[in-house]
C-alpha cells in the first residue's frame, strides 16, 4: 500500500472543479446533485486502501448482522478519521470538494462540520429515509454532505437514493433515522411530486446533498463491501443555535466542543477548508 501522498494525488485534490450555472441551478432547486468523474481511478484507489485500513483500526463493532437494530444493519459508521490519518486528512481538506460545496451552496466559504465513514457490509441493511439536519444544531440550511464511494456502486450494492427537492417538506423532519422514519417518510413522500432518484454510482462520481433533502439507501446484496467516505460541510459564517433535541445536544459536545451558542462555530474540529 502507498504510503506517500504523491504529487499527481495531491494536485487532483488541489484543483478547482469548475461548475456550469445549470449544474448550480440544479442544486439550488433539487438541493442534491451527482457529479462525474470528480476523481480518477488512481486516487480513489489510493483513498480506498487507506480509508479501509482506518476503519479496520477504528471500528469496535463487533455484534453479528443479524442481531443488530435496523441502523446498525445498515453500514458501520466511523467519525472524523482525519483526526487520527494524515493521509486521509488530505482528502477531508481536499480544497476541489470545499469549493464544490461553497459554489453549491453560493457561500464565501466553508467549514468542516465532520467526517464519517459509511461501510456497508455485505448483507447490510436499507439505510432508512432520513433528513441529516435533524442531528444538527445548526442556525442555517447551508450545509452540504459529499457522499463519496471508493468504489463503483451499482444498484445492488445500495447506493445513495434521494427524494429530489423534498428539503421543502416540514413533515417528518422531528425524525431520526430508523424504522419510523421509514415507515412514515415512505409514506410522505410517495404521495408528493418529488422524484424518488435511484442510479447507480461510477467510479470517481461524487453527489452532494443538503442537510434537509430527503435521502436512504438500498440494501447491500453483493459479497463486496459498500465503502463511501462523507465529508459534511457548513457555511463559514454557521452560528451555533439552541439545541433542538438530545442528538443535537449530543453533536454540539462531540463536534463543536467549546462552541457557544449564538456564535460562529470556529473550534479547533471545525476549520475552514476553502476561502474564495
Amino acid at each position: 500500500m502507498q504510503s506517500t501522498l504523491n504529487q499527481s494525488i495531491q494536485e487532483i485534490l488541489d484543483t478547482p472543479y469548475i461548475l456550469t450555472q445549470d449544474q448550480i441551478d440544479f442544486y439550488v432547486k433539487y438541493q442534491y446533485i451527482k457529479l462525474k468523474q470528480v476523481f480518477d481511478v488512481d486516487t480513489l484507489q489510493f483513498f480506498n486502501e487507506h480509508i479501509s485500513a482506518q476503519v479496520d483500526k477504528m471500528n469496535q463493532v463487533t455484534t453479528a448482522l443479524e442481531d443488530r437494530t435496523t441502523y446498525g444493519k445498515a453500514f458501520l459508521q466511523l467519525f472524523n478519521l482525519w483526526t487520527e490519518n494524515e493521509l486521509v486528512k488530505s482528502l477531508v481538506f481536499s480544497k476541489r470538494i470545499a469549493k464544490i460545496a461553497a459554489d453549491l451552496m453560493q457561500v464565501d466559504g466553508v467549514r468542516l462540520y465532520h467526517d464519517q465513514a459509511l461501510f456497508k457490509e455485505s448483507g447490510g441493511g436499507i439505510t432508512p429515509w432520513h433528513a441529516d439536519q435533524y442531528y444538527w444544531p445548526l442556525s442555517s440550511d447551508k450545509t452540504v454532505t459529499a457522499w463519496i464511494p471508493l468504489q463503483a456502486t451499482p444498484l445492488e450494492m445500495g447506493p445513495l437514493e434521494f427524494s429530489a427537492g423534498s428539503h421543502a417538506i416540514v413533515e417528518g423532519r422531528e425524525l431520526e433515522i430508523g424504522d419510523q422514519s421509514e415507515e412514515v417518510l415512505q409514506k410522505k413522500l410517495r404521495v408528493t411530486d418529488f422524484q424518488h432518484v435511484i442510479e447507480p454510482f461510477d467510479v470517481g462520481e461524487v453527489s452532494f446533498h443538503s442537510g434537509w433533502v430527503f435521502h436512504r439507501a438500498g440494501a447491500n446484496r453483493t459479497n463486496e463491501m459498500r465503502k463511501v467516505m462523507t465529508i459534511i460541510y457548513m457555511d463559514r459564517d454557521m452560528v451555533l443555535k439552541n439545541p433542538d433535541n438530545i442528538n443535537q445536544q449530543n453533536d454540539w459536545e462531540t463536534w463543536c466542543p467549546g462552541a457557544n451558542i449564538g456564535e460562529i462555530i470556529n473550534s479547533p474540529l471545525n476549520p475552514i477548508l476553502y476561502s474564495k
